[in-house]
């Protein structure tokens, strides 16, 4: 800790020195001796120095009773999520009769990261401790670094609050959406493989699971005649999807991809998105490759299963910021072309313009089929929409609707086109695409169209 920098006068104290003023007016006014006036700035002076010095005493006497406070360690923090930061207080055991102590604490953190409450304030008794806690709320992922602790403490005779610094520099990341991703993977490990089950007991899959013997309202043309010959006896094949299939997700960190979108930039969600889904699909026992692309494939992470593999793409794509390039849909395909030679839901994260900007990208993902299943996910403003709803009420407020109608029009001429070369699509308001891109490849596999 630094040494003692300065003190600041309570409420007490000014209240005292505003009371000697007024006593010393009144007695310029009112007391008929020579020289009143003089007489009365001098009390006053006096008084108003009588009062600072006892009060800086007070703060000075006050150090030996200063609490100790420490931040705990900042782990990693999430983008867009509120991400608590703790404080511990801890009171000293000293002689003063004071029991009780009023503190105010301001954390030093960085400018981007506004901490809510910004002053945190509260009382503690002597040779007690407590934690206390706020939060920020990251825009931007990227590290930060947290400066030295501001504290102020009451005095023991209330007259001033004894101030200094606490050196508690430290460096905290923001990553993706680790809290969202963190209730994700307790939600998945929660759930039933009910969907599995049912189509289980559709006969649907491609993988072989067990014989079992014929039931009323089983189809008939699941039955294994060889076997139901040798056993003499009806017995069906069950089947159930292959659970080993693999999932390659192409995120596009080009020029569109920059735009700010309710104060994220779409890349962001888009990151959100891609590690949602490499997670449920790791947890479905998928095997999950990852590529980021502008004009070049920057990053390819191959396809792998395990939790230790999420680990290594959430590592990898972490630190990964968009640029102001013209992304190359077609050769970010044509190089998973190479690498990947088994069938894959290919899964494009990207966002659309209109038909003829999306020309590349729909060439490129009509390359994929009928080997592959391409996926196209796009990041839609959500203020597009609520400005295509919103009815103008003059000439500036029509125009702004009917640009808005016009750009959701020819989203959708895209998306048919798209659609039309059997390329599945999911177009979602961006900051709504993670929860929209999970359930959507939960439907894939439950459909085994993969």
């Amino acid at each position: 800790m630094n040494q003692l920098i300065d003190f600041i006068p309570s409420a007490r104290t000014l209240w005292l020195l505003a009371g000697g003023g007024l006593f010393a007016t009144i007695f310029a006014i009112f007391i008929p001796i020579p020289q009143r006036i003089g007489v009365a700035i001098a009390m006053t002076l006096a008084w108003y120095l009588g009062i600072i010095l006892v009060a800086g005493i007070d703060a000075w006497l006050s150090k030996a009773d200063r609490v100790e406070v420490s931040r705990d360690r900042l782990g990693k923090l999430s983008i867009g999520r509120d991400n608590p930061v703790t404080l511990t207080i801890r009171a000293s055991q000293s002689s003063s009769k004071a029991r009780q102590f009023s503190y105010q604490i301001c954390d030093g953190v960085p400018q981007d990261l506004a901490a809510m409450p910004s002053l945190i304030s509260g009382q503690l008794e002597r040779g007690h401790s407590q934690t206390t806690s706020y939060t920020v709320h990251p825009y931007r992922r990227g590290e930060y670094e947290w400066q030295g602790i501001q504290v102020r403490q009451s005095s023991r005779w209330g007259l001033a609050w004894y101030q200094w610094r606490v050196d508690a520099a430290q460096t905290a990341v923001v990553y993706p959406d680790l809290i969202g991703l963190k209730s994700l993977s307790i939600r998945l490990a929660l759930q039933s493989t009910g969907a599995m089950r049912q189509v289980r007991k559709r006969g649907m899959g491609t993988e072989f699971s067990e014989l079992r013997e014929y039931n009323s309202g089983d189809d008939p043309r699941s039955i294994d005649w060889k076997a139901t010959a040798r056993r003499n006896r009806p017995l069906i094949r069950v089947l159930e999807p292959e659970q080993e299939q693999t999932v390659i997700i192409l995120l596009d960190r080009g020029r569109l991809m920059t735009a700010n979108i309710q104060g994220y930039k779409r890349f962001d969600l888009g990151l959100n998105a891609t590690l949602s889904l490499a997670l449920t699909a790791i947890q479905r026992g998928d095997r999950v490759g990852v590529g980021v692309f502008d004009r070049y494939l920057t990053t390819w992470i191959p396809p792998q299963q395990g939790q230790k593999h999420f680990s290594t793409i959430l590592d990898r794509v972490s630190r990964i910021q968009p640029e102001l390039l013209e992304p190359d849909y077609l050769g970010a395909v044509t190089t998973i072309l190479k690498q990947q030679s088994r069938r894959a839901l290919v899964v494009v994260i990207t966002d659309i313009i209109d038909d003829i900007a999306s020309a590349e990208l729909l060439v490129a993902l009509s390359r994929l089929t009928p080997r592959y299943l391409p996926f196209c996910v796009t990041l839609r403003d959500p203020q597009v929409d609520i400005l295509a709803r919103e009815l103008g009420t003059d000439l500036a407020g029509a125009y702004t609707q009917s640009v808005a109608l016009d750009l959701l029009q020819q989203r959708e001429l895209a998306f048919a086109n798209l659609k039309r070369k059997g390329v599945l699509v999911l177009d979602a308001p961006a900051t709504q695409i993670s929860d929209r891109l999970v359930d959507r490849y939960v439907q894939i596999k439950s459909r085994n169209q993969l």
